[in-house]
């Protein structure tokens, strides 16, 4: 009866003990694990958020620096022909004649350098210039605000008119400048009265 007692004591006591190394061994398994996954999260996001910038550019290749490239600047407008604008200005007057309407001037057929102020007088409108122009040598009476192909009449001074000159380029850009045009000098020819000689009186082209 005795020897049951201590074989079931060195039982137990063995029992216990195992139980006990058991229980340590799990814990120091579990301590191991969250050691391991406590390292390997830092190294995991290390890696997630490590970027490589790359500058697109061959390191082992010669820099060349970018190529600058130059606007080409726009030209003017060509300017039709006398004879073109002329026809043009025919075929407006039809229309408008068609439809009622108030016929354009003559002189916007005309270009600011095809034109000599050949006289300056005061009428009741107000001060008037007699002009020429000179491709078809024909005269025209003209008042302030009097349109030309490239520009306006602005204003007439005693010897000189004063106009607005534009220039229109490809690109539709427009550059509006003064321009004046003087009393044309008398000539020997054109001083001398001739006899039975009559004002030439303006014409339509």
């Amino acid at each position: 009866m005795i020897h049951d007692n201590k074989t079931s004591r060195v039982w137990l006591t063995a029992s216990l003990l195992g139980a006990v190394l058991l229980a340590g061994g799990l814990c120091e398994t579990a301590v191991a694990q969250d050691g391991a996954t406590n390292n390997a999260q830092p190294q995991q996001k290390s890696v997630a958020t490590k970027k490589v910038v790359s500058s697109g550019r061959d390191p082992f290749r010669k820099y060349e620096p970018p190529r600058v490239v130059l606007k080409q600047a726009a030209g003017q407008v060509t300017v039709p022909s006398i004879q073109e604008r002329i026809g043009r200005y025919k075929t407006q007057k039809a229309a408008a004649m068609t439809a009622r309407m108030p016929a354009p001037k003559p002189t916007t057929a005309l270009l600011l350098s095809e034109i000599q102020v050949i006289g300056i007088s005061r009428t009741p409108r107000g001060y008037a210039a007699i002009v020429e122009a000179t491709p078809i040598k024909l005269s025209y009476v003209i008042y302030p605000g009097e349109p030309f192909y490239d520009g306006q009449l602005v204003a007439i001074e005693d010897n000189r008119l004063v106009f607005r000159h534009e220039t229109v380029f490809t690109d539709g850009r427009r550059e509006r400048s003064v321009e004046y045009k003087s009393l044309r000098q008398p000539t020997q020819v054109n001083s001398v009265p001739v006899p039975g000689a009559t004002a030439v009186a303006p014409t339509n082209p």
